[in-house]
């Protein structure tokens, strides 16, 4: 389909106009400066200006044409052609690409003004924000936040080198490739101006106010930023992701007393960068790094000491999160009952990974029987990836572990001996899923390239890529009789694959957003997805075909858990509940949990009596169920890892074994399950 950028044109997106060089309804040119075929509105709030997707022949750009509204006010169009003269001239894989005639003027039919238009690279990928919301709001890990901080004060060295300074550093400008390369975008910002809020672009004076809540320094909203401000919008920037919470947050800020207090949301994290973040964001710009080749020398000076810091301590002990569970009487009561400090070591791992990623592995067998205290030492430590891991699952026979990893490989593990069996390398970005099929032949993997590889598990061979994906793979699962894959994405679909062919069933396309985690029941006849748009959705699985949806999380739902028996299903997500659904009526159970935060994932034990819940405050709650009852609580993760929070976990299918790995951290722990 061709799209008409005309802003007059009555039906700028008719399908018949696919074939055209000519709009039929307006008349307007649809090929662009004979170059660029505009396919579609991507957005229509971004301040100024509409994005559009546009194609240069076969490869993708994105077109930015400055609202008509604004095309006589001067000033304005200035501000929008700096984009194109700043961009054009930094060449950075931080900075989106721009040729030197990025910037032109269309004339639409019969119009007497034109349109100010910019053509750059698309970046592949989500921003900041959105990837966030898309890994289901964790806090990210100190070496994560250290690899970020540096790629982004590089960026920033750059253009400050060139004599600009970018003056709106949020999460929602920046980007990530699938590569994990960030990328600063939105330079209409830089050296003076922003369209994040226009307050005034008149008058005599010309100036523009302009505030981006929670991430404009003090200077700036009085007018009167420096490159300094640029600093204190980064440091911002970190408080937010390495919190998950938003800087306007009452618990973040109080608005009576005026202060900023983040820290107590961020106990993973070194005394050392904290200290550098609250310098960065101090109130003063003189108090803040004098350049960008400061923050550099601090960052490499961490890199120097440890790669691994050391645990803060100005972070007292947090008081724990008092539970409610709510049932129909909607009466409540106080049932948690907090473990002494020294239980709480690698007892973690039993509980849940990233996503419930070690559920089909079945996890949480013999929960409630862990006792590994903090000077248990892990039965075999593996080591070879050069980058956090994101995902483990074991072999079907418990004999191989399997991990995915940010440094873009895969690697196989003999779980007797700790050895490398064989590294599988194709894919072009960070790994986020990975599951085998039910007689353990193949391997499928899947992540930030939008591609699914599939392997064979007793060679390693590459069997095919599949393609169809347009941006991030979450998740991926495997029907019970091992004929259909599923695949979820950031891109707001479902994907069904035959597992023997490798060929594209069909694309479930109506969630409205980021599609989080899949479920199939026990018994293969009904598939839950759960989306960034606060549903989950129940498909038939023979037929492909949506059977309902559920309502009544008020915010992401980024975890599915179904008991083994088939009859019920738990959802979570970042509204702080959990809730209990019948499989068969579809009806919600009014039995749920309040929590003062997210729960991150969930897990049944095989037996299907033991619910358990990971917390956003790094707490481990388990569950009696169906009486839900709580039975225990685990809080802290402070015995392992230096208090870097744990990031994927699986239990071997025969209960013997426990890994744990880290986003933060290289290596892999794999512990002998207590008895």
């Amino acid at each position: 389909m061709s799209y008409c950028i005309n802003p007059r044109c009555n039906q700028p997106e008719d399908p018949a106009n696919v074939n055209n060089r000519i709009c039929r309804h307006c008349g307007s040119d649809l090929l662009i400066q004979g170059r660029y075929q505009v396919m579609r509105l991507l957005s229509d709030k971004s301040g100024f200006g509409k994005i559009y997707e546009a194609f240069e022949g076969a490869k993708p750009k994105i077109l930015k044409v400055l609202k008509s509204d604004h095309c006589a006010n001067p000033r304005v169009i200035e501000l929008f052609q700096q984009e194109a003269v700043v961009l054009s001239q930094i060449q950075h894989p931080g900075i989106p690409r721009v040729e030197s005639d990025a910037y032109f003027q269309f004339f639409p039919k019969n119009a007497s003004e034109p349109l100010h238009c910019i053509v750059m690279e698309k970046i592949e990928g989500p921003n900041l924000k959105q990837w966030m919301q898309q890994q289901g709001n964790h806090p990210i890990g100190e070496q994560q936040a250290l690899g970020w901080l540096k790629q982004l004060t590089q960026i920033l060295h750059i253009v400050h080198r060139h004599n600009y300074f970018h003056r709106d550093i949020k999460p929602e400008n920046i980007m990530m490739r699938p590569s994990g390369q960030l990328v600063l975008i939105d330079f209409g910002t830089a050296r003076e101006m922003t369209y994040t809020y226009l307050s005034a672009v008149s008058g005599a004076s010309g100036v523009t106010k302009i505030s981006s809540a929670g991430y404009t320094p003090p200077e700036q909203e009085k007018g009167y930023a420096v490159p300094q401000s640029d600093f204190y919008a980064l440091g911002r920037t970190f408080v937010y992701l390495l919190t998950a919470k938003e800087l306007t947050h009452e618990a973040i800020y109080d608005a009576m007393k005026d202060e900023f207090n983040w820290r107590q949301f961020a106990p993973h994290i070194s005394s050392e960068l904290a200290d550098l973040i609250d310098k960065l964001i101090a109130p003063k710009a003189a108090n803040r790094p004098k350049n960008t080749q400061e923050i550099l020398d601090i960052l490499a000076d961490f890199s120097r000491k440890s790669s691994l810091l050391p645990l803060r301590t100005d972070i007292p002990a947090t008081t724990p999160t008092q539970t409610v569970v709510r049932i129909p009487d909607n009466s409540a009561k106080n049932i948690k009952k907090p473990l002494p400090r020294w239980l709480i070591g690698a007892a973690v791992a039993v509980v849940v990974g990233w996503g419930g990623y070690a559920i089909w592995q079945g996890l949480a067998a013999n929960i409630a029987h862990l006792n590994i205290t903090s000077n248990s030492s892990a039965f075999k430590t593996l080591a070879g990836h050069s980058n956090g891991v994101n995902v483990l699952i074991f072999s079907a026979d418990s004999k191989k572990l399997i991990s995915g990893s940010a440094d873009k490989t895969i690697k196989i593990w003999d779980v007797t001996t700790g050895k490398e069996i064989r590294t599988l390398e194709g894919h072009k970005g960070f790994i986020n899923t990975l599951v085998i099929t039910p007689d353990g032949s193949k391997l499928f993997s899947a992540g930030a390239d939008k591609t699914i590889k599939v392997w064979d598990m007793n060679t390693g061979e590459l069997i095919r890529t599949l393609l169809g994906h347009r941006s991030y793979i979450n998740y991926l699962a495997v029907s019970p009789d091992g004929q259909k894959l599923f695949s979820a994405s950031a891109d707001k679909t479902i994907k069904i694959w035959d597992v023997n062919t490798g060929k594209e069933i069909k694309t479930l396309s109506t969630h409205k957003s980021y599609v989080n985690a899949l479920v199939v029941s026990p018994d293969g006849e009904k598939l839950f997805s759960a989306s960034a748009d606060e549903t989950i959705k129940v498909w038939d699985v023979a037929t492909l075909r949506e059977i309902s949806t559920l309502k009544g999380h008020s915010n992401f739902v980024n975890s599915l858990a179904i008991s083994p028996n088939g009859d019920t299903l738990v959802s979570a997500g970042g509204d702080n509940f959990v809730k209990v659904w019948d499989v068969h009526s579809l009806k919600e159970i009014p039995v749920s949990t309040g929590n003062n935060n997210y729960v991150k994932s969930l897990a049944f034990s095989r037996d299907g009596k033991k619910l358990v819940m990971s917390i956003a405050d790094n707490s481990i709650e388990i569950w009696d169920f169906p009486n839900f009852k709580e039975i225990t609580t685990i809080k802290g993760y402070d015995n392992i890892s230096n208090y870097l929070p744990i990031n994927p976990l699986a239990i071997s299918p025969d209960g013997q074994y426990i890994a744990i790995g880290g986003g933060n951290y290289h290596q892999i722990n794999i512990w002998q399950m207590p008895r």
